[in-house]
């Protein structure tokens, strides 16, 4: 019992530490005097439900953001296990989710998942909602955000010493 204690202890600890590194992020471009050309969050986890976390993390950042940069460009990119939450069959079990990145779009923050990846599952841009923007490659998409000048901010969730991730 103890060890689970401390255990869950060290992996709250490891979120917080996570989520202030990505605020830390954050807080730097917002002290910079003139707004990059756009910000682009990268989503990339081996869990189904790491959506529940990021996408509010995200909204978190894009207020943060616009707030300081009215006509900053933001864009979210998710490539991993974690975009296939976003699935139409997916929209009644995750309606909270959903409905936050109907948010993010419908506020001029386009939200992709990797074509590739879900190909790997069998699935089609006909499985996502028409919100969501399927594109042939998550990595590519980042690159041509890049190319633009959109910094990249990779949202992640740490995780425990000696842990890898696995996609």
């Amino acid at each position: 019992m103890h060890r689970f204690i401390i255990f869950s202890i060290i992996l709250f600890l490891f979120s917080i530490n996570a989520q202030a590194g990505n605020q830390q992020e954050i807080e730097q471009l917002l002290a910079q005097k003139d707004a990059p050309f756009g910000v682009v969050f990268e989503i990339v986890e081996g869990s189904d439900d790491a959506l529940q976390w990021a996408i509010p993390a995200v909204n978190k950042y894009v207020k943060q953001l616009r707030k300081r940069f009215p006509d900053i460009g933001l864009a979210v990119v998710s490539h991993g296990s974690e975009q296939f939450g976003l699935m139409k069959s997916m929209q009644k079990e995750k309606n909270r989710m959903h409905k936050a990145v109907q948010s993010l779009v419908t506020s001029n923050v386009p939200v992709h998942v990797c074509g590739t990846h879900a190909s790997w599952r069998g699935k089609t841009a006909d499985d996502f909602p028409d919100y969501v923007d399927v594109t042939p490659a998550g990595p590519t998409e980042i690159r041509n955000y890049e190319a633009m000048g959109y910094v990249l901010v990779e949202i992640k969730k740490p995780r425990p010493a000696g842990k890898t991730k696995t996609e």
